[in-house]
C-alpha cells in the first residue's frame, strides 16, 4: 500500500481557495482513494462537503496531507505513529512543514514576479 516517493518535489499549491479531490491527489502525489482513507484516520482532515457529498479541500488541508504523506512515505511512520506525531506539539517544530511552507512562498513570489514583469 505504501507508494515510494519518486520525486520529493511536489508542485506548488495554486493560489485558490478550494480544491477538488482530483486536484489534491495530483498536488500531493497520492491517489483519491488514499485521501478518502486518510480522512477516516486523521481527524485533522475535514474537507468541506457540498453538492452530492463532493469534497472541497482548502490550502491548510493540502499542507496537512503533504505532511501526512511525508510522515508515512518519506519518514517511515505507521498510520498510528503519524497520528500520534500530528497530535503532539512537536509537529509545530517539524522542519519538513517549514520547508514545505518556504517552497510554497517562493513559488508564489515567483508567480507575482512574473505578473509584475508582464505589466
Amino acid at each position: 500500500m505504501l507508494e515510494p516517493s519518486h520525486n520529493n518535489e511536489l508542485p506548488p499549491i495554486p493560489g485558490k481557495r478550494y480544491f477538488t479531490i482530483g486536484e489534491v491527489a495530483d498536488l500531493c502525489s497520492v491517489k483519491a482513494h488514499v485521501l478518502r482513507y486518510w480522512e477516516q484516520e486523521f481527524p485533522q482532515l475535514s474537507p468541506v462537503k457540498r453538492r452530492g457529498n463532493r469534497r472541497y479541500y482548502q490550502r491548510g488541508d493540502v499542507l496537512m496531507i503533504r505532511q501526512i504523506r511525508s510522515l508515512l512515505y518519506d519518514q517511515g511512520y505507521t498510520i498510528g505513529g503519524a497520528k500520534q506525531k500530528l497530535s503532539s506539539t512537536e509537529v509545530k517544530d517539524d522542519a519538513s512543514q517549514y520547508k514545505q511552507l518556504i517552497r510554497q512562498m517562493i513559488a508564489e513570489l515567483e508567480e507575482v514576479l512574473e505578473v509584475l514583469k508582464a505589466s
